[in-house]
Protein backbone atom coordinates (compact mmCIF):
# COMPACT_ATOMS: atom_id res chain seq x y z
CA UNK A 1 0.00 0.00 0.00
CA UNK A 2 2.87 2.02 0.24
CA UNK A 3 2.96 5.18 -2.40
CA UNK A 4 5.66 5.75 -5.02
CA UNK A 5 6.66 9.13 -5.56
CA UNK A 6 9.25 10.40 -7.87
CA UNK A 7 10.56 13.98 -7.73
CA UNK A 8 12.27 16.17 -10.44
CA UNK A 9 14.83 18.71 -10.02
CA UNK A 10 17.33 17.99 -7.07
CA UNK A 11 21.07 17.41 -6.34
CA UNK A 12 22.35 15.08 -3.67
CA UNK A 13 21.24 16.68 -0.35
CA UNK A 14 23.68 15.34 2.27
CA UNK A 15 23.25 16.42 5.80
CA UNK A 16 24.41 19.54 5.76
CA UNK A 17 24.75 20.59 9.91
CA UNK A 18 21.38 19.45 10.18
CA UNK A 19 19.46 20.16 7.24
CA UNK A 20 19.33 16.42 6.20
CA UNK A 21 17.55 17.54 2.83
CA UNK A 22 14.89 20.52 1.86
CA UNK A 23 12.59 20.71 -1.25
CA UNK A 24 11.02 23.51 -3.30
CA UNK A 25 7.80 22.09 -4.51
CA UNK A 26 5.25 23.34 -7.23
CA UNK A 27 2.12 22.93 -7.56
CA UNK A 28 3.06 19.96 -10.24
CA UNK A 29 4.44 18.30 -7.63
CA UNK A 30 8.20 18.87 -9.02
CA UNK A 31 11.16 19.43 -6.41
CA UNK A 32 14.37 21.48 -6.25
CA UNK A 33 16.43 20.68 -3.55
CA UNK A 34 17.57 24.13 -1.65
CA UNK A 35 19.87 25.02 1.20
CA UNK A 36 19.98 26.98 4.44
CA UNK A 37 20.62 29.69 2.36
CA UNK A 38 17.61 29.38 -0.06
CA UNK A 39 15.87 27.96 2.72
CA UNK A 40 15.63 31.18 4.44
CA UNK A 41 14.61 33.50 1.08
CA UNK A 42 11.89 30.84 -0.14
CA UNK A 43 9.10 32.43 -1.88
CA UNK A 44 6.08 30.87 -0.38
CA UNK A 45 4.56 32.43 -3.57
CA UNK A 46 6.14 29.46 -5.53
CA UNK A 47 5.02 26.84 -4.32
CA UNK A 48 5.49 25.09 -0.68
CA UNK A 49 8.71 23.90 1.15
CA UNK A 50 9.68 19.99 2.49
CA UNK A 51 12.47 20.67 5.07
CA UNK A 52 14.14 17.76 6.84
CA UNK A 53 16.21 17.85 9.83
CA UNK A 54 18.34 16.16 11.89
CA UNK A 55 17.30 17.01 15.60
CA UNK A 56 20.97 16.19 16.97
CA UNK A 57 22.50 18.71 15.16
CA UNK A 58 22.86 22.15 17.20
CA UNK A 59 22.49 24.10 13.82
CA UNK A 60 18.86 22.23 13.09
CA UNK A 61 17.40 23.19 16.92
CA UNK A 62 18.61 26.33 16.74
CA UNK A 63 16.84 27.33 13.75
CA UNK A 64 14.05 25.15 14.91
CA UNK A 65 13.74 27.33 17.93
CA UNK A 66 15.20 30.72 16.52
CA UNK A 67 13.88 30.92 13.16
CA UNK A 68 11.36 28.61 12.18
CA UNK A 69 8.26 30.89 13.63
CA UNK A 70 6.68 27.75 15.16
CA UNK A 71 5.44 27.92 18.65
CA UNK A 72 8.35 27.40 21.05
CA UNK A 73 6.37 25.25 23.17
CA UNK A 74 5.67 23.34 20.02
CA UNK A 75 9.36 22.94 19.16
CA UNK A 76 10.40 22.20 22.63
CA UNK A 77 7.96 20.01 24.05
CA UNK A 78 7.29 17.67 20.61
CA UNK A 79 9.62 18.89 17.91
CA UNK A 80 12.94 18.97 19.87
CA UNK A 81 11.92 16.19 23.31
CA UNK A 82 14.16 13.08 23.71
CA UNK A 83 10.79 11.42 24.37
CA UNK A 84 7.85 11.64 22.54
CA UNK A 85 4.61 9.10 21.73
CA UNK A 86 2.84 8.99 18.26
CA UNK A 87 0.05 12.02 18.91
CA UNK A 88 -1.72 14.41 16.78
CA UNK A 89 -2.38 18.19 17.41
CA UNK A 90 -4.15 21.19 15.53
CA UNK A 91 -3.43 24.63 16.26
CA UNK A 92 -3.86 27.69 15.23
CA UNK A 93 -1.13 28.00 12.54
CA UNK A 94 -0.70 24.42 11.77
CA UNK A 95 -1.11 20.75 12.70
CA UNK A 96 1.76 18.77 14.90
CA UNK A 97 1.32 14.75 13.68
CA UNK A 98 4.61 12.46 16.30
CA UNK A 99 4.53 8.94 14.15
CA UNK A 100 6.91 6.01 14.80
CA UNK A 101 8.46 3.64 12.05
CA UNK A 102 10.51 0.41 12.59
CA UNK A 103 14.43 0.68 12.78
CA UNK A 104 15.40 -0.66 9.87
CA UNK A 105 18.96 0.44 9.70
CA UNK A 106 21.88 -2.35 9.61
CA UNK A 107 22.45 -3.59 13.16
CA UNK A 108 19.14 -1.99 14.43
CA UNK A 109 16.24 -4.23 16.41
CA UNK A 110 13.31 -3.35 14.31
CA UNK A 111 11.10 -3.03 17.98
CA UNK A 112 13.90 -0.08 18.55
CA UNK A 113 11.35 2.51 16.84
CA UNK A 114 12.48 5.82 15.46
CA UNK A 115 10.28 8.62 16.05
CA UNK A 116 9.56 11.27 13.16
CA UNK A 117 8.09 14.75 14.38
CA UNK A 118 5.99 16.59 11.44
CA UNK A 119 4.99 20.11 11.91
CA UNK A 120 2.57 20.82 8.59
CA UNK A 121 1.21 23.94 7.84
CA UNK A 122 0.28 26.36 4.82
CA UNK A 123 3.54 26.19 2.39
CA UNK A 124 5.46 24.12 4.74
CA UNK A 125 6.44 20.76 6.11
CA UNK A 126 9.14 20.33 8.35
CA UNK A 127 10.23 17.04 9.74
CA UNK A 128 12.46 16.04 11.86
CA UNK A 129 14.21 13.25 13.36
CA UNK A 130 17.34 11.55 14.83
CA UNK A 131 17.88 8.37 13.29
CA UNK A 132 17.26 7.58 9.41
CA UNK A 133 14.05 6.24 8.63
CA UNK A 134 13.20 4.17 4.92
CA UNK A 135 10.13 5.44 4.12
CA UNK A 136 11.53 9.04 4.22
CA UNK A 137 14.50 7.97 2.17
CA UNK A 138 12.35 6.79 -0.15
CA UNK A 139 10.96 9.94 -1.03
CA UNK A 140 14.33 11.53 -1.01
CA UNK A 141 15.53 9.16 -3.54
CA UNK A 142 12.85 9.45 -5.62
CA UNK A 143 13.61 13.34 -5.64
CA UNK A 144 15.59 12.52 -8.77
CA UNK A 145 12.70 11.81 -10.87
CA UNK A 146 9.61 13.55 -12.11
CA UNK A 147 6.66 13.77 -10.07
CA UNK A 148 6.08 13.81 -6.42
CA UNK A 149 3.65 14.99 -3.81
CA UNK A 150 1.72 18.23 -4.84
CA UNK A 151 0.67 18.85 -1.61
CA UNK A 152 1.78 18.96 2.00
CA UNK A 153 -1.48 16.67 2.79
CA UNK A 154 -0.14 14.31 0.17
CA UNK A 155 3.17 14.31 1.89
CA UNK A 156 2.33 13.85 5.03
CA UNK A 157 -0.25 10.60 3.79
CA UNK A 158 2.42 9.03 2.17
CA UNK A 159 5.05 9.27 5.00
CA UNK A 160 2.59 7.31 7.24
CA UNK A 161 1.24 4.90 4.62
CA UNK A 162 5.30 4.31 4.17
CA UNK A 163 5.81 4.22 8.02
CA UNK A 164 3.19 1.45 8.75
CA UNK A 165 3.73 -0.40 5.80
CA UNK A 166 7.63 -1.52 6.66
CA UNK A 167 5.64 -2.73 10.35
CA UNK A 168 3.89 -5.39 8.35
CA UNK A 169 7.28 -6.84 7.52
CA UNK A 170 8.19 -6.94 11.09
CA UNK A 171 5.27 -8.66 12.67
CA UNK A 172 5.13 -11.23 9.87
CA UNK A 173 8.64 -12.49 10.87
CA UNK A 174 7.71 -12.30 14.43
CA UNK A 175 4.55 -14.19 14.04
CA UNK A 176 6.94 -16.62 11.63
CA UNK A 177 9.37 -16.95 14.95
CA UNK A 178 6.48 -17.60 17.51
CA UNK A 179 5.45 -20.51 15.42
CA UNK A 180 8.60 -22.08 14.78
CA UNK A 181 8.82 -21.54 18.74
CA UNK A 182 5.37 -23.32 19.11
CA UNK A 183 6.89 -25.90 17.15
CA UNK A 184 10.13 -26.58 19.02
CA UNK A 185 8.32 -26.16 22.38
CA UNK A 186 6.67 -29.52 22.15
CA UNK A 187 9.95 -31.34 20.18
CA UNK A 188 12.45 -29.94 21.84
CA UNK A 189 13.92 -29.33 25.78
CA UNK A 190 16.53 -26.37 25.18
CA UNK A 191 17.42 -24.13 27.82
CA UNK A 192 17.11 -21.11 25.47
CA UNK A 193 13.68 -20.84 24.46
CA UNK A 194 12.55 -19.42 27.86
CA UNK A 195 14.86 -16.75 27.07
CA UNK A 196 13.81 -16.93 23.33
CA UNK A 197 10.42 -16.95 23.94
CA UNK A 198 10.66 -13.94 26.80
CA UNK A 199 12.43 -11.62 24.22
CA UNK A 200 9.71 -12.16 21.53
CA UNK A 201 7.32 -11.12 23.77
CA UNK A 202 9.46 -8.16 25.08
CA UNK A 203 9.66 -7.12 21.50
CA UNK A 204 5.56 -7.11 20.82
CA UNK A 205 5.42 -5.45 24.00
CA UNK A 206 7.50 -2.82 22.87
CA UNK A 207 5.90 -2.65 19.16
CA UNK A 208 2.71 -2.72 20.69
CA UNK A 209 3.21 0.33 22.97
CA UNK A 210 3.92 2.95 19.98
CA UNK A 211 2.07 1.60 17.10
CA UNK A 212 -1.68 1.51 19.06
CA UNK A 213 -1.37 5.34 19.68
CA UNK A 214 -0.40 6.12 15.88
CA UNK A 215 -3.60 4.67 15.18
CA UNK A 216 -5.14 6.87 17.97
CA UNK A 217 -3.22 9.89 16.27
CA UNK A 218 -4.23 9.39 12.91
CA UNK A 219 -7.63 8.65 13.71
CA UNK A 220 -8.24 11.99 15.37
CA UNK A 221 -6.81 13.76 12.46
CA UNK A 222 -9.23 11.81 10.22
CA UNK A 223 -12.06 13.42 11.63
CA UNK A 224 -10.12 16.53 12.47
CA UNK A 225 -10.20 17.08 8.62
CA UNK A 226 -7.55 19.94 8.61
CA UNK A 227 -7.66 22.32 5.25
CA UNK A 228 -4.38 21.10 4.46
CA UNK A 229 -5.84 18.06 3.59
CA UNK A 230 -8.14 16.85 0.62
CA UNK A 231 -10.72 14.13 0.90
CA UNK A 232 -8.79 11.49 -1.07
CA UNK A 233 -5.96 12.03 1.52
CA UNK A 234 -8.01 11.70 4.58
CA UNK A 235 -9.58 8.47 2.74
CA UNK A 236 -5.40 7.45 2.59
CA UNK A 237 -4.97 7.66 5.63
CA UNK A 238 -8.32 6.06 7.10
CA UNK A 239 -6.90 3.10 5.52
CA UNK A 240 -3.61 3.70 6.97
CA UNK A 241 -5.63 3.50 10.06
CA UNK A 242 -7.17 0.66 9.74
CA UNK A 243 -3.67 -1.18 8.66
CA UNK A 244 -2.78 -0.18 12.05
CA UNK A 245 -6.18 -1.73 13.68
CA UNK A 246 -4.65 -5.03 12.31
CA UNK A 247 -1.29 -4.69 13.27
CA UNK A 248 -2.12 -4.33 16.90
CA UNK A 249 -5.01 -7.27 16.63
CA UNK A 250 -2.19 -9.47 15.42
CA UNK A 251 0.28 -7.86 17.56
CA UNK A 252 -2.42 -8.68 20.83
CA UNK A 253 -2.94 -12.51 19.03
CA UNK A 254 0.93 -12.94 19.42
CA UNK A 255 0.85 -12.08 22.73
CA UNK A 256 -1.84 -14.48 23.48
CA UNK A 257 -0.11 -17.03 21.80
CA UNK A 258 3.37 -16.51 23.23
CA UNK A 259 1.60 -16.56 26.64
CA UNK A 260 0.01 -19.80 25.76
CA UNK A 261 3.78 -20.86 24.53
CA UNK A 262 4.76 -19.87 28.12
CA UNK A 263 2.60 -21.80 29.57
CA UNK A 264 3.01 -24.78 27.68
CA UNK A 265 7.13 -24.62 28.35
CA UNK A 266 6.75 -23.79 32.18
CA UNK A 267 4.48 -27.21 32.53
CA UNK A 268 6.88 -29.59 30.50
CA UNK A 269 9.37 -28.15 32.30
CA UNK A 270 7.73 -28.46 35.63
CA UNK A 271 6.83 -32.31 34.21
CA UNK A 272 10.34 -33.07 33.54
CA UNK A 273 11.42 -31.34 37.13
CA UNK A 274 8.72 -33.72 38.95
CA UNK A 275 10.07 -36.64 37.17
CA UNK A 276 13.40 -35.99 38.05
CA UNK A 277 12.13 -35.67 41.77
CA UNK A 278 10.12 -38.61 41.62
CA UNK A 279 13.35 -40.81 39.96
CA UNK A 280 15.23 -39.35 43.09
CA UNK A 281 12.45 -39.94 45.79
CA UNK A 282 12.31 -43.68 44.36
CA UNK A 283 15.79 -44.10 45.16
CA UNK A 284 16.26 -42.58 48.21
CA UNK A 285 13.66 -44.90 49.52
CA UNK A 286 14.96 -47.86 48.37
CA UNK A 287 17.91 -47.32 49.80
CA UNK A 288 17.03 -45.51 53.05
CA UNK A 289 16.29 -49.54 54.89
CA UNK A 290 20.10 -50.13 53.66
CA UNK A 291 21.41 -47.13 55.39
CA UNK A 292 19.32 -47.28 58.46
CA UNK A 293 20.38 -51.37 58.75
CA UNK A 294 24.14 -50.49 57.60
CA UNK A 295 24.52 -47.69 60.32
CA UNK A 296 22.82 -49.49 62.91
CA UNK A 297 25.81 -52.44 62.63
CA UNK A 298 28.22 -49.55 61.48
CA UNK A 299 27.98 -48.37 65.54
CA UNK A 300 31.49 -49.13 67.59
CA UNK A 301 30.18 -50.89 70.36
CA UNK A 302 30.75 -54.42 71.65
CA UNK A 303 27.52 -57.07 70.91
CA UNK A 304 27.46 -56.25 67.14
CA UNK A 305 26.19 -59.37 65.74
CA UNK A 306 28.51 -61.93 63.63
CA UNK A 307 31.38 -59.60 64.42
CA UNK A 308 33.06 -62.94 64.74
CA UNK A 309 31.27 -64.97 62.19
CA UNK A 310 33.05 -65.12 58.65
CA UNK A 311 30.26 -65.92 56.83
CA UNK A 312 28.21 -63.16 58.50
CA UNK A 313 29.16 -59.85 55.83
CA UNK A 314 27.42 -62.83 52.94
CA UNK A 315 24.37 -63.04 54.99
CA UNK A 316 24.32 -59.08 55.37
CA UNK A 317 24.51 -58.81 51.70
CA UNK A 318 21.71 -61.33 50.76
CA UNK A 319 19.65 -60.19 53.97
CA UNK A 320 19.79 -56.29 52.12
CA UNK A 321 19.21 -57.86 48.54
CA UNK A 322 16.19 -59.53 49.61
CA UNK A 323 15.47 -55.65 51.11
CA UNK A 324 15.84 -54.29 48.20
CA UNK A 325 13.74 -56.77 46.23
CA UNK A 326 10.90 -56.58 48.91
CA UNK A 327 10.97 -52.86 48.47
CA UNK A 328 10.69 -52.69 44.67
CA UNK A 329 8.20 -56.10 44.70
CA UNK A 330 5.92 -52.88 47.37
CA UNK A 331 6.53 -50.16 45.24
CA UNK A 332 5.14 -51.68 42.40
CA UNK A 333 2.18 -53.22 44.29
CA UNK A 334 0.73 -50.38 45.49
CA UNK A 335 1.95 -48.45 41.38
CA UNK A 336 4.47 -46.28 42.80
CA UNK A 337 7.17 -47.25 40.14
Amino acid sequence: MALDYKWGGGRDMADQDGLVFAYRIDGEGKGQAIGWDELRAADESEGWTWIHLDRSAERARSWLAEESRIDPLIVSEALLDEETRPRFMATDDGLLLILRGVNLNPGADPEDMVSLRVWAEAGRVISVRQRRLLAVEDLRQAAEATTGPKTPGELIAALADGLVARMDGVISELDDRLDDLEDEVLSSQRVELRAELNALRREGIILRRYIAPQRDALAQLTIAKPSLFKNRHLARLREVADDITRQVESLDAARERAAVVQDELTNRLSEQLNKNMYVLSVIAGIFLPLGFVTGLLGVNVDGIPGAGTPWAFAALCGLMLALVLLEVWLFRRFKWI
